[in-house]
């Protein structure tokens, strides 16, 4: 049986694997961003997996600060998730994690985010840059909602209106 951590960790990844797809129904939007990976030294691939596990992991950090069970993760505002992405240090991203992951390329980005904050220097730098990315693509999500204070439910609602995977 999976507990009710484990699911919200579960729930905070699918946010963080449909939110790309999502922001790039306008297309000029993924190449704006893979432009700015590139101009920063970020391979286009791995930045965009580390965007995914940033988006994770903020929702994840929000959701335990407030102590929402799986059940309500679907409440959680947008903007607070955004907000995290920047205004949290790195390192407090990373308090309360699982100990395993359902899907083992989660554990593997976790721990190259990780990596990234220990090394500190350039690769701190480029968190920094993948967390302004984060904040941008949660932030277009929430303007394009026809809803006032969009939550990570209705992210969810419109990730399966596309058909994207569960």
């Amino acid at each position: 049986m999976t507990s009710d951590h484990d699911m919200v960790w579960r729930h905070c990844a699918h946010l963080g694997r449909v939110l790309l797809p999502l922001v790039d129904q306008e297309s000029w939007r993924r190449a704006r961003r893979h432009e700015n990976l590139q101009a920063w030294g970020i391979d286009t691939a791995a930045g965009e997996r580390m965007i995914e596990i940033f988006a994770a992991l903020a929702a994840h950090a929000v959701a335990l600060d407030a102590s929402l069970p799986a059940a309500e993760l679907e409440a959680l505002p947008l903007k607070v998730v955004a907000d995290a992405a920047t205004g949290k240090r790195d390192y407090e991203l990373l308090a309360g994690l699982p100990d395993t992951y359902a899907d083992d390329r989660d554990g593997l980005a976790v721990n190259v985010f990780r990596l990234y904050v220990y090394k500190g220097g350039q690769y701190s730098h480029r968190l920094t840059r993948l967390s302004t990315e984060l904040r941008h693509a949660l932030l277009v999500l929430a303007e394009r909602s026809p809803v006032p204070s969009p939550t990570c439910g209705d992210v969810f609602r419109r990730a399966a209106e596309a058909g994207l995977p569960q």
